[in-house]
């Protein structure tokens, strides 16, 4: 039987505030000789670094790279873009691109995306969501993380943080935002970026590549929460929390309460992810959500490790962890005596 994530073109998001970075970034991932077939995914051509590096016009949108990407600019709607690029890739019209980068603008919320490629039934079946990278600018991002909200949301969302202009920023004013990122997303790992320079490893085949559930898979996909099970800072909105339950859970508890949680708080429930030890499963389940809307869940065909507890991490706005736990015991109540 085929894994229900194999086969799928992996697709990376990197977002960040104005300035921070991004077309320098991903202009240095093009180069690597191991990365001369993805597809990159920029919403305007006239503010991107990369036009210096365009040598074909493919159509009005697509355009190929010097190293063999393709460049496509999103002008409208990212599920047609992204359609659009299946169907010429299959058709032979374009590079057989085996990647996905969208760069999104600096003052976008990366949630929308993230919802198209995680709920888009038409898109789920050539695409996975691998990760959001986010880029923070050391020079500029302290003040922006306290007046804007774009770059806390973005943050929060990310998989990875990269700190660009550490250089620039020195030692000190780095090491803050770096504590103040944490703050906002400790399942994230930080790494610093010089003029865009960093591993590829850090970057790419972060989210599950299938469903067999390797450990090492599902580690770096889940992050690491601490002995507490929850991190954050008293004065932010913003907060990161995990919830663990060592009997399983029945589905239609687990359904129920992240319906509820949706319909009253959804737009300040940013993100969730986590594997759920469903009652008379095999394997855990995988779920991911992005305020109101989830991912369908995958079944992992056995556990990673000896630990078959459910592991749900929340980053959430203005929801404290009591209120999420009292929800899941007090629906668990209604339907134990159900």
């Amino acid at each position: 039987m085929l894994d229900a994530l194999s086969g799928k073109f992996p697709v990376s998001v990197v977002t960040g505030f104005l300035g921070s970075g991004k077309t320098t970034l991903i202009n240095r991932l093009l180069k690597r000789p191991d990365m001369n077939r993805v597809a990159v995914i920029v919403n305007e051509f006239g503010e991107q670094a990369i036009d210096n590096d365009l040598v074909e016009v493919s159509s009005e949108q697509m355009m190929l790279l010097n190293n063999g990407c393709l460049c496509c600019v999103l002008r409208g709607d990212l599920q047609e873009t992204l359609r659009d690029l299946y169907v010429k890739r299959r058709n032979g019209d374009i590079i057989d691109f085996t990647r996905v980068i969208i760069e999104t603008t600096g003052l976008a919320d990366p949630a929308p995306v993230m919802q198209t490629l995680m709920t888009d039934e038409m898109l789920q079946e050539n695409y996975r969501l691998d990760c959001v990278v986010t880029l923070a600018d050391a020079v500029n991002g302290l003040e922006q993380l306290e007046t804007m909200e774009e770059p806390v949301k973005q943050a929060a969302l990310a998989d990875r943080i990269v700190i660009t202009k550490s250089d620039l920023a020195g030692e000190e004013v780095t090491a803050r935002l770096e504590a103040r990122l944490r703050e906002l997303n400790p399942q994230a790992p930080i790494r610093r970026a010089l003029n865009g320079e960093i591993e590829l490893a850090f970057l790419i085949d972060v989210g599950l590549r299938n469903v067999k559930g390797k450990l090492e898979d599902i580690e770096r996909w889940m992050g690491e929460p601490d002995e507490h099970g929850h991190r954050h800072s008293h004065d932010s909105k913003v907060k990161s929390f995990s919830l663990r339950y060592t009997e399983p859970l029945s589905w239609q508890l687990f359904s129920q309460t992240m319906e509820v949680l949706g319909a009253l708080r959804g737009s300040d429930m940013l993100r969730v992810k986590g594997l759920v030890n469903v009652a008379g499963h095999k394997g855990p389940m995988v779920i991911q959500g992005v305020q109101h809307l989830f991912h369908p869940p995958v079944e992992l065909e056995a556990w990673p490790s000896a630990d078959h507890s459910t592991r749900i991490v929340f980053i959430t706005r203005n929801i404290p962890r009591e209120t999420v736990a009292n929800l899941f015991a007090a629906i668990g109540a209604v339907t134990a005596a159900a």
